[in-house]
């Protein structure tokens, strides 16, 4: 089996590849393919220590210091992703030991996304968080393959069956990512369904379709593409965290939510540059939004295009930076080259585009 996924992964890469260049015309300034990556020994031990101590406990549990110190299953799937880019199989074990034990309880096989250590119990919202799911399968399922551990693999392709079986929506023939397995269908809300174009870790899903192939992993990867090409399409041509897809013409902010290209949406640059996809015009838009000569990296309204935040941790500014290298080959400014963890997400997204750089733009960094 471990041998079956990585040989599997690629031919599915390539695959999806053709079967999307040939069906799918969606612009010809997109990508129409996602990258490999290998992950493992992307991070220095100096950076991972430093993370390690700061964010996880000796039980496995990833903190998030800002958020009241809970943990959630993206949390831990960011945890696994990193443990397996430092070679940490020790850390590796122990943060997955936790999800297996505090977070996998749910009886369709996804993961409880929040865990708050000061309540009882534990797990204070059962629902899952899509994104959460992906990481942690996706982690396994690369660490499975890097370390030849066959529960891993068996763990990966369990959970990928599960969000395959209950987080990919589907309205009027399309399907797609939904954000957790309740409450946000159609049938669930007003202006549903409603996605989160964040939770489309794109280089995730040959992995895991090569896992659950009887799935459309490809049609979901296609539609988040759309999707996203859909919701930065407008005058402030930025998507909104959460957005209405009832209307697929005319996406909009879902109801009860911040109209905002938020904290949430940060990510989505990174998971297409991670992908591969660095020739989306979009990419060059946001680039040049986020350069010092403009606002920089912001939360900005996407209705009115005013500026909320400009949040300023390093994690944040390498992502701009990262960018600016991956599009015009910009070496990374030297005070972004040492990390100094504060807060547990903004440094986790600087050793996630870290260990990019590392292993596929070194010479920015």
């Amino acid at each position: 089996m471990r041998s079956l996924v990585g040989r599997n992964s690629r031919r599915l890469s390539w695959l999806l590849a053709g079967i999307i260049a040939i069906a799918a015309p969606i612009s010809p300034s997109w990508s129409l393919s996602v990258q490999s990556l290998n992950v493992v020994g992307t991070l220095s031990p100096g950076e991972w220590e430093a993370y390690r101590s700061h964010f996880i406990e000796d039980d496995g549990r990833v903190v998030d210091n800002a958020n009241g110190n809970i943990s959630h299953s993206e949390g831990q799937g960011y945890g696994l992703l990193l443990a397996l880019a430092a070679n940490d199989r020790v850390t590796f074990e122990r943060i997955w030991s936790f999800v297996f034990t505090e977070l996998l309880i749910r009886d369709d096989g996804l993961a409880a996304w929040k865990w708050d250590p000061k309540a009882k119990p534990r797990v204070t919202d059962r629902n899952n968080a899509t994104d959460g799911d992906i990481l942690i399968a996706y982690a396994l399922a690369k660490a499975g393959a890097a370390w030849k551990e066959s529960r891993y693999t068996t763990a990966a392709q369990k959970l990928a069956r599960a969000i395959g079986k209950n987080t990919f929506g589907r309205d009027r023939g399309s399907v797609f990512l939904l954000p957790g397995a309740e409450g946000f269908s159609a049938g669930e809300r007003p202006d549903g369904p409603v996605v989160n174009l964040s939770y489309w870790i794109f280089e995730a899903f040959p992995v895991l379709a090569s896992l659950a192939p009887e799935y459309e992993w490809n049609r979901v990867w296609r539609e988040g593409v759309e999707l996203l090409q859909q919701a930065t399409s407008g005058r402030i041509r930025l998507p909104a965290d959460w957005i209405s897809i009832q209307s697929r013409m005319q996406t909009k902010p879902a109801d009860g939510f911040p109209p905002e290209f938020g904290y949430n949406s940060l990510r989505i640059p990174l998971y297409l540059l991670r992908a591969g996809m660095t020739d989306l015009e979009w990419l060059r838009a946001l680039k040049q939004r986020w350069s010092a000569e403009n606002e920089g990296v912001a939360i900005v309204n996407v209705v009115t295009g005013s500026i909320r935040e400009r949040p300023n941790d390093q994690g944040y500014a390498l992502l701009s930076a990262a960018l600016a290298c991956a599009l015009d080959g910009t070496p990374v400014p030297g005070q972004l080259k040492t990390f100094d963890p504060q807060l547990y997400y903004p440094s986790t997204l600087y050793l996630i585009t870290k260990s990019w750089l590392g292993e596929k733009r070194p010479q920015c960094v």
